[in-house]
C-alpha cells in the first residue's frame, strides 16, 4: 500500500502542477492537453510519465529543447512522498483520507502561491466543502475543535494582517481559518509557529542571498504548507522536544 499511495500521489502530482497553474488564470484544467510552455508541443503519453519523463529528457522538451522547470517534477515527487509519508505515520484508518485531501490542497496552493502569489478562492472553496463533509464523518475529538481551530487560524492571520497593514494576504488568512477546520486549535497554532519560524529563516537567507529583494512580498503558503504539514506529521514530537528544554 505504501509504494501504491506513492505512485498515486505521483499522477495525482502531475495533475495538481495543472489546477495550480491554470486556475489562477481562470482557464480549464482539461482541455487544452498539457503542452510545452516554450514552442506549444502538445505532450505525448511518453511524455507525461511524472519525473521519469522529465529525467528522460533531460529537463528539456524534446522538440525545441528549452528547458522544463524542475517545478513540476518536483511537485510529483514531493506529492507521492507525503502521500506514502501519510500512510506510513496514520496508517490505513479514516483520518488518513482527512490528511491526503490536505496534502492534495497543499500541493495545488504550492504551485499557485510560487507562480502568481495568489491563494485562488475557488480552490479554498472547494477544499473547505470537502474538509466540511469529511469531518461530518471523521471528526476532531472534540468535534468542536474545528470550530475553534478555524476562529483561532482566521482571528491570529487577521491580527497579523491588520498590525503590518496588509502584511498578509487574504487567501493566507482564509487558507488558514480553513486548516484550523481541520487539525484544530493546537495544530493551527504550532502550524503557525513554524511557518513563521520556517518563514522567518528562509527570508533571512534568501536576502542575504539575493533570492529576495527588500521591500518586495515574498509567498507565505508555500511556509504554511510546510509549517501545517510539520504540524500535522510530528507535531507531537515537537511539543515533547520543546517541553523538554525547560526540564
Amino acid at each position: 500500500m505504501l509504494y501504491i499511495l506513492f505512485l498515486y500521489g505521483l499522477i495525482l502530482g502531475s495533475f495538481y502542477n495543472v489546477v495550480g497553474l491554470r486556475v489562477p488564470l481562470k482557464t480549464s484544467i482539461v482541455t487544452p492537453g498539457s503542452s510545452c510552455p516554450s514552442c506549444g508541443h502538445r505532450l505525448t503519453a511518453r511524455e507525461l510519465i511524472p519525473v521519469l519523463s522529465y529525467i528522460i529528457q533531460g529537463g528539456k522538451c524534446s522538440q525545441c529543447k528549452e528547458s522544463i522547470s524542475p517545478i513540476y517534477p518536483l511537485m510529483e515527487f514531493v506529492t507521492g512522498a507525503l502521500f506514502a509519508l501519510a500512510y506510513h505515520l496514520y496508517g490505513w484508518q479514516p483520518e488518513l483520507v482527512v490528511i491526503l485531501t490536505l496534502v492534495s490542497l497543499f500541493m495545488i496552493i504550492a504551485v499557485s502561491d510560487l507562480a502568481y502569489m495568489l491563494i485562488p478562492n475557488k480552490i479554498l472553496g472547494f477544499f473547505a466543502l470537502m474538509f466540511i463533509l469529511e469531518r461530518l464523518f471523521i471528526p476532531l475529538n472534540p468535534w468542536w475543535d474545528s470550530l475553534l481551530g478555524a476562529a483561532s487560524g482566521f482571528a491570529l492571520l487577521l491580527f497579523i494582517a491588520i498590525i503590518s497593514r496588509g502584511g498578509m494576504g487574504g487567501g493566507d488568512i482564509k487558507l488558514f481559518a480553513l486548516i484550523g477546520f481541520v487539525i484544530g486549535t493546537k495544530g493551527v497554532l504550532l502550524a503557525f509557529f513554524l511557518a513563521t519560524l520556517i518563514g522567518a529563516v528562509f527570508g533571512v537567507i534568501g536576502l542575504t542571498a539575493g533570492f529576495y529583494k527588500k521591500g518586495k512580498p515574498i509567498a507565505f503558503g508555500p511556509y504554511i504548507v510546510v509549517g501545517t504539514l510539520v504540524s500535522v506529521f510530528y507535531g507531537r514530537q515537537v511539543l515533547l522536544w520543546y517541553s523538554s528544554l525547560f526540564i
